[in-house]
Formats: structure tokens, sequence, C-alpha cells
């Protein structure tokens, strides 16, 4: 006995109808929509700490080693919004940056503290120190933590890390922070003439500064937006390679403070916070109506 296939005409109806809906290609599933970028003004992705955690700072920070460029590198994070990476000088570890400005940067941005190779918690290998070696160390550092981008703030030594990244690695870093800087190393380098290092780790810093000239020519290829701080009465680089970078890189600001010295973060910690923040904070290109 054959089933009795009647329908009611409303459900033939129904069938036709959904047929008629379907693509020629028969049913695909629909489409994802593509991921809109986050609204402007949203506060940027916190970084997620990776490594080993090797130890905690005074303030309770943690502390962590990470593999990179052949070395471990030591950091600590801070703070939270758009990240900033603080590069120590000759001979300093994370531990150099007063708290005042670390506390007062840390309420805007997250810090990246490092030390540089062969420092504190970073461990060095048998690779001649370069300023080269020590700027793929902080790009190691950023891929390893997932950074595309960062400002950055560099001090003595540090400082011509962040000239060497800026002109090697353009494409990493939006806003710079070069503070008590040098165009000649030799210069500084000689002030340490005789007074072997007992650290053999500071001495293979020095001998890479007595190395160290700032390509003059490239420098008008910067294209970051570039702040300059020095004090006037630092002896151990002086101001004339902060007056140089600022009138050879576009745009650069030049702040001098009157009878600072290389230790001018700690001398007037304040203002040097306010000039940092504030330049960090402004955006002085303007965008000319067409």
């Amino acid at each position: 006995m054959k089933p009795d296939h009647k329908y009611p005409k409303f459900v033939l109806i129904l069938i036709l109808g959904l047929l008629l809906l379907l693509p020629a290609g028969g049913y695909a599933a629909p489409e994802k929509a593509a991921a809109s970028p986050p609204p402007a003004g949203q506060p940027a992705a916190a970084i997620t700490p990776r490594g080993e955690k090797v130890g905690v700072d005074e303030q309770g920070r943690a502390i962590y080693q990470v593999q990179g460029n052949g070395i471990k590198i030591g950091y600590k994070l801070a703070g939270a919004g758009k990240p900033l990476v603080v590069i120590p000088g000759l001979g300093n570890k994370m531990d150099v940056w007063p708290p005042q400005l670390l506390e007062a940067l840390s309420r805007k941005y997250q810090l990246i503290i490092l030390d540089n190779r062969g420092m504190g918690y970073s461990t060095a290998n048998d690779t001649p120190f370069t300023y080269r070696l020590f700027a793929d160390d902080v790009i190691s550092l950023l891929d390893v933590l997932g950074v595309q981008k960062t400002n950055v703030l560099g001090f003595s030594m540090g400082s011509a890390i962040t000239q060497k990244l800026l002109l090697d690695y353009p494409q990493r870093f939006h806003k710079a922070v070069i503070y008590a800087t040098t165009t000649d190393g030799s210069e500084v380098a000689a002030l340490a003439k005789g007074k072997k290092a007992d650290n053999p780790i500071i001495q293979r810093q020095i001998e890479a500064t007595a190395r160290w000239q700032t390509p003059l020519d490239k420098l008008p290829l910067i294209t970051q937006q570039v702040l300059l701080v020095v004090g006037t009465a630092d002896t151990v680089v002086g101001p004339a390679g902060s007056k140089t970078l600022a009138t050879m890189i576009p745009g650069a600001w030049l702040a001098q403070f009157k009878n600072g010295t290389h230790s001018l973060m700690r001398e007037a910690p304040s203002e040097f916070t306010k000039i940092v923040l504030a330049f960090l904070e402004i955006n002085e290109t303007v965008t000319r109506a067409r």
C-alpha cells in the first residue's frame, strides 16, 4: 500500500517559497563579518607577561626573564595604556628610574622596563657588544611580548640605543624621548680612560660606546616625533649632541634644563616628568585641509 503524500496547500506554498530564497549554488553558511577596528580612544590591550618569573622589585612588581637574541632578557611591566619601553644607561639597571617618574608614567602608559644585556636580570654571551646588538635585544623583547609598535624613552647609553632603534626599526616606534645623548661615544668613553671598570660588563659597554658614532646624514630620515632632553651642566655627554640632533631630526623638540646634570631626572623629577608626559600626550603635527 503506497503512503498517502497529500499535504495541505499552505505547506506546499511555504516549501516553494523557501526554495526560491536559496542562492543558485545551494545553501551556503553566512560569512562572518570582518572584525571592526577598535573605536578611537579605546584603551590599548594589556601586555601579557611572558617568560619565567625570577624576582620582585621593591614595589612588588614581578620581574621576568625571556629568551631573546641569544640571551635571557630581564624586564618588568608597570601600569596600563599604550606601551612605553624605557632603556637604561651605561652601568645602570632597571632600578635607575626614579619611582616618582615611573609612577606618573604608569598612570598613562604600560611601561616595559628592561635591563640591558649583562646587567641586572639580563644575561650576556661572548658576542661583542655593539649598539646594533643592544637595539636588537630591545626588538627581541618586544617580539616576545607581542608588541608591534611602542613609544620609547632612552637615557644616556639608552638614548643612543634609541637613536639606533629609530634608524633601523622605524616601523616599530611611535614617539621617542632621547635623554642625555651623544653623537660621539668616544668622548664619553674618554671619561673612563685609565679607570678600568671593576665590572667586566660595564667595561664592555664602555668599549661599545667608544665605537658609537651617530650617522648624522641619516637623521633627516627619522619621521617619528622626537623629544631631546638634556641638562646644560651635564659633564658626561654635554648638551652639544642633543642640540645637533634637534637641528637635524625634522620637527624635533629640545628641552634644556638650566644647571641640570646627567642626573637631571633625579634632580628635577617633577619637571622632567611633566615635559615627558606633555610631549607624549600632545599631537604637534598639523594636518592641512586639501
